[in-house]
């Protein structure tokens, strides 16, 4: 049987955005976001997060901050009941990155690599899973390989056209939408 799963970019989705997030004491949970992945969860949904860390490649923090900031990161989701089932990230950019860091790597969204990784690893049905993002490659990339639905959280940007399902200004919208159009 093949599962189903809920794609999460991190920063902008998990958390606000403050521009290269590495520190746990700058890391903002969004709103609602414990409500909206227990929900998820609950609906039997894998909770994976794929996200961009091209500050670790323009130097700005190490891929050893980056996991001390997603252990804790998970703690204070599993205190919450929600299980993290894997974070995938790429530290790569193909401009800004420097030394082995600078790479145009397939794992870069809008590139599907870490989505294509998840489906391989957990044997996932993309086409029943669900991706939320702040920006259109996190759209583009869910596209790419046919997951079922796209979400795109708008915070706070004027409203242009995208290729998203939905259109959202956080992410406890993003599942009431979701689970409204499942009935």
């Amino acid at each position: 049987m093949r599962s189903k799963a809920l794609l999460l970019d991190r920063d902008g989705v998990i958390n606000v955005d403050k521009s290269y997030v590495y520190k746990v004491e700058d890391f903002e949970f969004s709103k609602d976001i414990f409500e909206a992945l227990l929900r998820f969860q609950q609906a039997g949904f894998l909770l994976v997060i794929v996200t961009n860390q091209a500050g670790i490649g323009r130097g700005y923090y190490t891929e050893e901050d980056f996991r001390t900031l997603t252990t804790w990161m998970t703690e204070q989701f599993e205190a919450h009941g929600i299980l993290i089932t894997k974070v995938y990230f790429c530290p790569y950019h193909p401009v800004h990155g420097v030394g082995e860091y600078k790479q145009d790597a397939f794992c870069r969204k809008p590139n599907p690599g870490m989505i294509l990784q998840a489906k391989r690893e957990f044997q996932l049905d993309l086409a029943s899973s669900v991706i939320i993002g702040d920006k259109e490659s996190d759209i583009e990339a869910g596209l790419r390989v046919g997951v079922g639905t796209t979400i795109l959280i708008r915070n706070g940007e004027a409203s242009t056209a995208t290729a998203a399902t939905f259109t959202v200004k956080h992410v406890g919208e993003a599942a009431e939408r979701f689970f409204e159009t499942c009935k």
